[in-house]
């Protein structure tokens, strides 16, 4: 049959129940509408929280653990009896990379390694008054740092160039300098656990958005943290690698764990709650959204039960002068087609606009300097995901009664009358 004619007849089925018609494609556009949204949100958020972690986390961390010698004296020893040894000490060179010039020339010359940040970790002591608070001073290559780790976007006072420009000077944690009431220009006393003092400047402040971080953290150059640390330009107890596809680290960190002698992480070890966290918000999203296109299915499934059940004389009359079970068939399953098209097609349109009203509401937040409105996601492929859904669940809603339509035996409904 000719498929022009089949569409003009289901045009005219739509139009004749055009309320009906009109509240079904109503449902798929505000299913379609929420799943976009909510989509959005839900990954928007997931992007803002993965930055707070995996922007500062490198890829791949190069650092030597303190722990035990595996080859203890007793496993050495080949004589028969009980050998009783004790008090037996981590021996080397503690938390330092050895030859980490070596180290950061290899990697340097790695065609998978973005860019390498040395890194020197040193506990300290604040001393407040007469009270020592427990910290952490990171020295670090600034620039590298930057480039690597956006470092900018964290230090909500200051410029980060001071470090590199003024001696001994300091960025510290918000939550540490506030409580230790230290402004900018002020300065500031530190102590190593070997008890030296030293005397540094507070040029900026750093926000991370996480509170137990920002308690403890400071930042300082790479010479300033040696310095404090009383060791030489060499000494480097951590050395961050940005990969260009974060999904090899784990095998670079085995790779580089054997090629360099030192332990290495990588960032999904390091992170996997968080991952975890962050895969089972997005399930939740893709399952409201595709709950409420099956309730909107359901919508049309009924809307279209109803018009066949009325429009059983036109059924017949149809059939008797030469439409097919498959002609029949294709009007209904079209007209739910047509449905769903133009439903998914303003459910996209009001999805965006919904999205962009959200994008648009402050979100003023202490602990997250940087962000300013709630985080919105437009990733197109939520979009495609949408329309594609909608066109299979209104499909499906008008196959069922269409098969219904098809078996319709027009002799019976003809008689009847």
């Amino acid at each position: 049959m000719n498929r022009k004619l089949i569409f003009e007849i289901a045009k005219s089925l739509l139009l004749a129940r055009w309320r009906q018609t009109l509240v079904a494609a109503i449902g798929v556009t505000f299913s379609i509408t929420m799943f976009i949204t909510l989509l959005g949100f839900m990954n928007g958020l997931n992007d803002l929280l993965d930055g707070l972690i995996l922007n500062r986390t490198p890829h791949v961390r190069l650092f030597n653990e303190v722990k035990p010698n595996p080859n203890q004296p007793s496993s050495l020893t080949k004589e028969l009896g009980y050998t009783f040894i004790q008090s037996i000490k981590p021996r080397g060179n503690g938390q330092n990379i050895d030859n980490t010039s070596a180290i950061l020339k290899a990697l340097a010359n790695d065609k998978r390694v973005l860019g390498v940040s040395p890194k020197v970790t040193a506990q300290v002591f604040y001393n407040v008054g007469n009270i020592d608070v427990t910290g952490v001073i990171n020295g670090i290559d600034i620039v590298a740092e930057e480039k690597l780790f956006h470092f900018k976007d964290y230090v909500t006072k200051g410029n980060i160039l001071d470090l590199k420009n003024i001696p001994n000077s300091l960025i510290m944690g918000k939550a540490a300098a506030d409580k230790m009431m230290a402004s900018i220009g002020d300065v500031v006393q530190v102590t190593t656990p070997r008890g030296d003092r030293q005397s540094l400047r507070v040029v900026g402040f750093f926000q991370s958005g996480l509170q137990d971080l920002d308690k403890v953290q400071s930042y300082a150059s790479l010479a300033t943290t040696q310095k404090l640390l009383g060791k030489p330009a060499s000494y480097i107890t951590d050395i961050n690698v940005k990969l260009h596809d974060i999904l090899k680290a784990p095998a670079i960190a085995i790779e580089y764990k054997k090629l360099f002698d030192t332990d290495a992480e990588d960032i999904q070890t390091a992170n996997s709650q968080f991952e975890t966290g962050s895969s089972v918000r997005s399930i939740i999203s893709y399952a409201v959204g595709i709950t409420l296109l099956i309730v909107a299915g359901f919508g049309i499934y009924n809307i279209l039960n109803m018009m066949i059940y009325e429009k059983m004389d036109s059924i017949a009359i149809l059939k008797a002068t030469g439409f097919s079970g498959n002609d029949v068939k294709s009007i209904f399953t079209s007209i739910a087609f047509t449905i769903g098209f133009f439903g998914g097609i303003f459910g996209l349109i009001f999805g965006f606009l919904l999205s962009l009203l959200v994008d648009q509401i402050p979100f003023i937040n202490a602990g997250l300097p940087t962000i300013t409105t709630f985080p919105v996601n437009y990733n197109p492929k939520f979009y495609i995901i949408g329309i594609i859904f909608s066109l299979i669940t209104t499909y499906l809603a008008g196959l069922f009664p269409s098969q219904k339509a098809s078996k319709i035996d027009p002799v019976i409904i003809i008689r009847g009358k």
